[in-house]
């Protein structure tokens, strides 16, 4: 019998936007883990990681808590197969998929889950197919950095002219009005939904990570059978993806529609959402009977599932 400590490496920090956020939610993992008594975390701040530089980390279990395009889409996730050790979180292809929004909608409407028509611009040459008003956004970050409502053609232009120059590619999306929704995924079980309800117009950085005046309502007042869609179509598109683990789903809602047009739209997937105060994916689980420690415990329990599974080497790196 198997008798040696599971230490779990808990990864922040990262060379992305988000490396604060990031920060704070490897913080709040590696104490939920040690509050369990049944692993022994550490936290370890990186930037961005060589091979020799991760195997020179000790622990038996990664859990990378790091979000944006180096962290959560993609590159880190290669380096950590190549690694072997088991780690929570999506396989580096389902995360590249899940980073490029563009990539998403198309996989959400292969399925049959409605997504705001887009396009993607490259350079101040190229045609926005889009009509104001709509949503500029970079395809491959998260947590509203450099998000824009351009609702007039003005207004569209002068935000091409802020965010083409530091942006190789950015994405102009349908602007939906109506209702914030997100709902999160651990394993293959859908949470509850939440509605965001912002203080300001736009759910942005502040409203999501600072501002103490956004509002969150758990199993948000809708028609049954819409609640019962939206989250079937979260989990469907989890799936055609290739999500593991955990997720967090963002979803549109416009109930007052025009009937002839769908009542919710899937905006995008995040597959390492935030674990701070402020995140959504540990709000709902808590809602659901699930507190912050027994989550990142069942997150670690579905990485060492696959090492017993044979996919992940035997314990012993620590």
């Amino acid at each position: 019998m198997n008798t040696h400590p599971i230490n779990v490496a808990v990864l922040a920090g990262g060379p992305d936007a988000e490396r604060e956020v990031s920060l704070i939610s490897g913080r709040e993992i590696a104490a939920a883990l040690n509050a369990t008594g049944r692993y022994a975390a550490r936290l370890e701040v990186i930037d961005r990681l060589t091979g020799s530089e991760l195997a020179a980390i000790e622990g038996d279990v990664i859990f990378p808590a790091l979000h944006g395009p180096w962290g959560e889409g993609g590159p880190l996730q290669r380096l950590l197969e190549t690694d072997g050790r088991p780690f929570v979180g999506c396989g580096s292809t389902a995360a590249e998929i899940s980073m490029d929004k563009m990539r998403t909608k198309e996989i959400s409407e292969s399925i049959g889950v409605a997504t705001p028509p887009a396009c993607i611009l490259h350079t101040l040459d190229d045609a926005c197919t889009v009509q104001p008003p709509l949503v500029l956004k970079p395809i491959d970050d998260g947590s509203s950095v450099d998000v824009l409502i351009c609702r007039t053609s003005d207004e569209l232009k002068r935000g091409r002219a802020k965010l083409h120059p530091r942006r190789s590619r950015i994405m102009a999306e349908r602007f939906i009005p109506g209702r914030e929704l997100t709902v999160g995924l651990v394993g293959d079980r859908v949470g509850s939904l939440i509605e965001i309800i912002p203080s300001v117009e736009f759910y942005d950085y502040e409203a999501k990570y600072t501002r103490d005046d956004t509002r969150y309502t758990v199993s948000p007042d809708l028609p049954a059978e819409h609640a019962a869609q939206i989250k079937d179509e979260a989990l469907r598109l989890y799936r055609a993806i290739g999500c593991r683990d955990l997720a967090r789903i963002d979803f549109r809602y416009d109930d007052v529609t025009d009937p002839a047009r769908p009542a919710w739209w899937m905006l995008e997937v995040n597959t390492m959402p935030g674990f701070t105060s402020h995140s959504l994916v540990p709000m709902g689980e808590a809602a659901g009977g699930v507190p912050m420690p027994e989550l990142c415990a069942r997150l670690v329990e579905m990485a060492l599932a696959r090492r017993e599974a044979g996919s992940s080497p035997p314990l012993g790196r620590s």
